[in-house]
């Protein structure tokens, strides 16, 4: 099973070299892998730093998250794609864990937990912080720092709502969870190992 795997990028050169070290590195065990990243016109050294690492370019110039991932996934040719933020930072074994979960044809997608490389300083990003892994829980709530879906699940929901400014990659994994339930499938969380963002 080919993995692709889509980081969306603008002006991420602070923290995308880090975030290719650690994928690159997961990859090793994979057989079958390829690394896109999507530039939305970068003005700083982005691109440089991703062709470093032996990425794919794609480039996208509508200023929009979800238009930025949509262009990954069209592109990936993988069954699986793995939507990855520029300041994520994967942990040896995430894709494979990605990949045994999508082994299991009743599974279309789903979403990696996230642990933060520092704690929040301010009292009420703490709170906000704590309130949405307390709410994320209950309201199935998976951000997209890192989330995965097969390729069939990509093109049957449409991809990400280009339309939705903040939250597009929580929509999307509702949307998977529909998908799931409305062919008796199911969707994924894995807790660890964990990415960090």
């Amino acid at each position: 099973m080919e993995l692709s795997v889509v980081i969306p990028a603008y002006n991420e050169e602070d923290y995308l070299g880090p975030t290719l070290e650690s994928v690159v590195a997961a990859l090793m065990s994979i057989d079958r892998s390829e690394l896109l990243v999507v530039d939305n016109e970068s003005t700083d050294l982005t691109v440089e730093v991703a062709k470093s690492f032996g990425a794919s370019m794609i480039a996208e110039n509508e200023r929009s998250i979800g238009a930025v991932r949509n262009a990954g996934g069209r592109a990936a040719t993988g069954e699986v794609i793995v939507f990855l933020d520029a300041d994520t930072c994967v942990r040896p074994g995430v894709f494979d864990r990605i990949l045994d979960e999508m082994a299991d044809p009743d599974c279309v997608g789903g979403s990696v937990a996230v642990d933060y490389d520092t704690a929040p300083s301010r009292w009420w990003v703490r709170y906000y912080v704590g309130m949405f892994q307390f709410w994320g829980k209950v309201l199935r709530m998976r951000q997209g720092a890192a989330q995965f879906c097969s390729r069939t699940a990509f093109e049957q929901t449409g991809g990400y709502d280009a339309t939705i400014f903040v939250g597009e990659d929580i929509e999307f994994h509702w949307r998977l969870d529909k998908l799931a339930k409305s062919t008796g499938g199911r969707t994924a969380f894995i807790e660890s190992p964990r990415v960090i963002t």
